[in-house]
């Protein structure tokens, strides 16, 4: 999961729009105002979004002949864990800061 979340971020565009639809919140984002925001065709948007669907970084629903996407807080939780977890090994001198600098954050 780490590796699919990590490529569906490493591109530009759809790190711009994962970044916008955390920011939104639950409620998501109609696709169509996500391509306008980013300036990206809709094709090209629908792309894009599919990745981070298939990433699981994002969810999709259908209310009536709008959909929306919004971001996946589990996934983006589960990834940040793993990091943390994954890279540091639990070596308290390199995950303390971390975990410290995002308490503060968040």
């Amino acid at each position: 999961m780490a590796l699919e979340a990590l490529s569906a971020l490493a591109h530009e565009t759809r790190l711009d729009v994962f970044r916008s639809l955390v920011q939104a919140g639950p409620a998501g984002l109609p696709a169509g105002e996500i391509a306008e925001d980013h300036d990206v065709l809709q094709n090209t948007m629908s792309s894009h979004l599919g990745i981070l669907n298939r990433a699981g970084l994002i969810a999709k629903t259908r209310s009536g002949r709008t959909i929306l996407y919004s971001a996946n807080y589990g996934a983006m939780k589960e990834l940040l864990l793993y990091l943390l977890e994954d890279c540091c090994r639990g070596d308290s001198k390199i995950c303390s800061p971390i975990a410290d600098a995002l308490a503060c954050i968040c």
